[in-house]
């Protein structure tokens, strides 16, 4: 899972990498072939939004009670977290395209939110 521009979390480094801005975290398996399927526009919109959103994987056979904490029930499943709370969720393979609009949609609502707090 080696990348430049994906993250691998842990159990241990979750709270961390998701304390601020927008990171969407996929949670998945390497046995899970739709978690296969899904990689490469994972990393398609890791690269496009490098420096503006972080993109991450957990491996929820490794890191169980993360995947606990956020009752996630079926692999592949995406959560969006933005400043470590929860935006938006969505389970199955994506395209890149779908995946692409949910970490702008959450930009685009994180700099508003900042002009509003000025």
């Amino acid at each position: 899972m080696a990348s430049k521009y994906l993250m691998e979390i842990t159990d241990a480094t979750f709270s961390s990498t998701i304390a601020s801005g927008v990171t969407l975290v996929d949670f998945w398996a390497p046995w899970c072939t739709p978690c296969l399927m899904l990689a490469p526009a994972l990393e398609k919109v890791a690269q496009q939004f490098d420096g503006q959103a972080q993109v991450g994987k957990i491996n929820v056979d490794s890191n169980p009670s993360t995947a606990a904490n956020f009752n996630v029930r079926g692999i592949p499943t995406l959560i969006l977290f933005r400043d470590g709370q929860e935006v938006e969720r969505l389970v199955g393979v994506q395209t890149e395209g779908e995946l692409a609009s949910i970490i702008k949609r959450n930009i685009t609502s994180q700099t508003k939110d900042s002009f509003i707090q000025l």
